[in-house]
C-alpha cells in the first residue's frame, strides 16, 4: 500500500470511536452536571471543580501516555483505554458520596487521554505518516459530530434516565463499540509494520519545518499559544448550554449549542475542500480569531435567538479547525519521529492550562454573569491569536 493513500477503514472507525468518546466522556457532563450536584449535595460550581482537578491529572499523566503510544503502538493504548473508560463509567455510576465521584472522575479523564484526538492522531502517524495531515483532516470532519449527537441524545435520556444509569449505558457504548474497533486497528498497525519491516524501502516519514537547534523554543512556543487556545474552548464547550440559558434563551440553548456540531464540520470541510495550500499555522491563526470574536458575538447581539445562532456557528468554526491544528501543526513543525510523544506532552500543556476553565466559568457565571464572562473569554481568545502571531513572525 503506498504510503500516500489515505487509510479510509481507520479514519471511519476513529471517526466513530471518537464520538463515542467525546460524547460519553466530555460533553455530557454539562449535562448531567446538575444532577450530579443535587444528588451528592453540592453545588454546581464545585461539580464542575471536580472536573478541572480530573483534567488536570489527566494532563499531567500525558506525557507518559505519549511515550506509551511510541513504545507499545497507539493502537493497544487504545484498546487498555477503552476497557478502563469502561470501569471508570461504572464505577462513577455507583459513587455514594462525593469523594469517591471524586476519584472516579479522576480515573475517567485520564481514561479520555487514553482513546480520544491525541492517541488517535498518533495511531495515523504510526499507520502512514505521509498521510497523516490528510488523515487526521478526514478524522475531525467525522468526530466534529460529537457534540451535536450526544448533547441531545444525553438531554433526552435524562428526561427518563438517571445520570447513573446514564453512565452505565455510556460504558457498554465504550466497551461494546469502541473497543473492538481500537482491537481491530491495532491488528491494522501490527500488520503495517510488519510489512515494513520486510519490505525493501523505509517509510515515508515527515521530516519537520524547524531545524533541530530552534525546536526547543518553538515547542514552548506552540505549547502556550495550543494551550491558551484550549483554555478558551474547554470553558465554552462545557458550559456552551448554560452560557445560552443564561442570556433568557431557554430551551432554545440546547437547539443553538447543537449548531456546534455541524459547524464544526462545515469548517473542516470546507478547509478540506479549499484550504489545501494553508499551512497549518495559518489555520491555528484563523482558528484563534474566530474563536475570539464568538462571545463578543454572542454579548453583543444578546438575547436574539440569532445572536445565539452566530454564536455557535463561528465558535463551531474555530473549534473545528483548532481540532486539526492540535493535530496537524505538531507534525508540521517537528515531524513525524516521536510523534506519540510529543503530541503527549502538548496534551500535557493543553489539559493542564485549562484544566481550570469548568470551575473558573462556572464561578464566574454564578458570581459576575454571564456578560463579564463573555468580555473574559473574548479577551482571553485574543491572546491566543497574539501568540499564534509571534510564531508566525519568527
Amino acid at each position: 500500500m503506498s504510503d500516500l493513500r489515505l487509510p479510509v477503514a481507520a479514519v471511519i472507525l476513529l471517526g466513530i470511536t471518537q464520538i463515542i468518546g467525546y460524547g460519553t466522556l466530555y460533553y455530557s457532563f454539562s449535562i448531567l452536571a446538575p444532577a450530579i450536584a443535587r444528588d451528592f449535595g453540592h453545588s454546581t460550581e464545585w461539580i464542575f471543580a471536580l472536573l478541572s482537578c480530573a483534567l488536570l491529572a489527566g494532563g499531567l499523566a500525558a506525557p507518559w501516555i505519549g511515550k506509551a503510544f511510541d513504545l507499545f503502538g497507539a493502537g493497544k493504548v487504545m484498546c487498555f483505554g477503552s476497557v478502563v473508560a469502561s470501569l471508570a463509567l461504572i464505577i462513577c455510576s455507583l459513587s455514594s458520596g462525593i469523594g469517591s465521584f471524586a476519584i472516579c472522575l479522576l480515573m475517567l479523564e485520564v481514561a479520555a487521554n487514553l482513546v480520544q484526538y491525541g492517541a488517535a492522531f498518533a495511531l495515523l502517524v504510526q499507520l502512514q505518516p505521509a498521510a497523516a495531515t490528510r488523515s487526521i483532516t478526514y478524522l475531525t470532519l467525522i468526530a466534529g459530530f460529537a457534540s451535536t449527537l450526544f448533547w441531545p441524545f444525553t438531554s433526552a435520556l435524562h428526561g427518563w434516565m438517571t445520570w447513573q444509569e446514564i453512565y452505565r449505558l455510556f460504558a457498554v457504548l465504550n466497551l461494546a463499540i469502541c473497543f473492538p474497533a481500537h482491537l481491530w486497528l491495532a491488528g491494522q498497525l501490527n500488520r503495517s509494520r510488519r510489512q515494513q519491516n520486510i519490505s525493501a524501502g523505509p517509510r515515508a516519514e515527515i521530516s519537520g519545518l524547524l531545524a533541530p537547534d530552534r525546536r526547543r523554543q518553538g515547542f514552548l512556543l506552540m505549547a502556550f499559544a495550543l494551550s491558551t487556545q484550549a483554555l478558551l474552548s474547554s470553558a465554552i464547550l462545557v458550559h456552551m448550554v448554560p452560557l445560552l440559558t443564561g442570556l433568557g434563551l431557554g430551551g432554545i440553548a440546547v437547539i443553538a449549542g447543537s449548531l456546534f456540531g455541524p459547524s464544526q464540520v462545515a469548517s473542516r470541510l470546507i478547509n478540506m475542500l479549499f484550504g489545501r495550500d494553508l499551512s497549518p499555522l495559518a489555520l491555528a491563526i484563523i482558528s484563534a480569531v474566530l474563536m475570539a470574536i464568538a462571545p463578543v458575538a454572542l454579548l453583543l447581539g444578546a438575547p436574539s435567538i440569532t445572536s445565539a445562532i452566530i454564536f455557535a456557528c463561528i465558535f463551531g468554526f474555530g473549534n473545528g479547525l483548532f481540532s486539526i491544528t492540535a493535530g496537524t501543526l505538531p507534525l508540521y513543525l517537528f515531524g513525524s519521529a516521536g510523534y506519540g510523544a510529543l503530541q503527549g506532552k502538548v496534551t500535557s500543556a493543553r489539559l493542564v492550562s485549562s484544566a481550570c476553565a469548568p470551575f473558573a466559568l462556572a464561578y464566574l457565571l454564578a458570581n459576575a454573569g454571564t456578560t463579564i464572562s463573555l468580555l473574559l473569554l473574548g479577551f482571553w481568545g485574543l491572546i491566543s491569536v497574539a501568540a499564534f502571531l509571534v510564531i508566525a513572525r519568527r
